[in-house]
């Protein structure tokens, strides 16, 4: 696995901040904003028609990344060349954790280095986003969370033989690959050089997940007993069932934590 680092411009990063701002967007997903970007006026944007609020946000942003662009440039290339330190390592550390051979999959990622809070992943482009303020190695540990992703649903769809379509929010499968990082990431490999690891510095899954309880006990304690217990497709199997059967607390919780 490889991956390339750019600043993909203005027009793409507004683009992807814009994605999670649509009418309707829980609070976990439109609100960081806001926080990370002062320049905009929150009661101001709320007052505005929808149309409006967005071309608000984006006639900002643009200015902001005007006087940003050579610092993302400039993370971009650090990324890239930690990427570069840090990268056997993880080849192997997922090659034993999803039993399959690594160093040959999805050499062509791209990582676009924008101004979103947000990392989204797009799994069919082969590409995903990192926030232009994280450390070198948190970058990294994002992107560890990230390929995390890309193999999983590689050899989940070997397995499983669906569409990728099937696996983009607010999909049971989507829920799930989110949870199944921590498990994975608990290999030292990962976990090393991830700062976002354990969850006393942040985590590596969404917060809401540390609480989630699934038939009386906490999903994540669950699923990672599960991980160590059997072999990945086995575990696969085995996870989905567990939450087909607790979809309803599960979806529950996240409604209620997502505002």
């Amino acid at each position: 696995m490889d991956i390339t680092f750019l600043n993909p411009g203005a027009d793409d990063t507004l683009q992807s901040i814009l994605a999670f701002q649509e009418e309707g967007e829980a609070a976990f997903w439109s609100e960081p904003l806001y926080h990370f970007y002062p320049q905009l006026d929150k009661a101001r944007a709320a007052a505005l028609p929808f149309p409006q609020r967005k071309e608000y946000i984006a006639r900002t942003l643009r200015g902001v990344y005007a006087q940003l662009e050579d610092a993302i440039n400039e993370k971009a290339r650090l990324y890239s060349l930690h990427w570069a330190r840090c990268r056997a390592q993880v080849n192997a550390a997922l090659t034993d954790a999803f039993e399959e051979d690594c160093a040959g999959l999805f050499n062509d990622l791209r990582c676009h280095v924008g101004m979103n809070p947000i990392a989204p992943r797009f799994l069919t482009q082969r590409r995903f986003d990192i926030f232009y303020l994280n450390s070198e190695r948190g970058a990294v540990g994002t992107a560890i969370h990230e390929l995390i992703h890309f193999v999983w649903f590689h050899v989940w769809n070997g397995l499983f033989g669906d569409s990728y379509d099937e696996y983009e929010r607010p999909s049971l499968k989507w829920i799930l690959s989110e949870m199944v990082v921590e498990p994975i990431m608990r290999d030292p490999r990962l976990s090393s050089i991830n700062p976002y690891f354990p969850r006393e510095q942040g985590g590596c899954v969404y917060p809401y997940f540390f609480d989630m309880e699934a038939g009386g006990a906490p999903i994540l304690d669950t699923l990672d007993r599960m991980y160590r217990a059997q072999s990945v497709q086995a575990f696969m199997k085995s996870s989905c069932a567990c939450c087909l059967e607790h979809e309803a607390e599960i979806r529950a919780h996240i409604q209620k934590s997502e505002g």
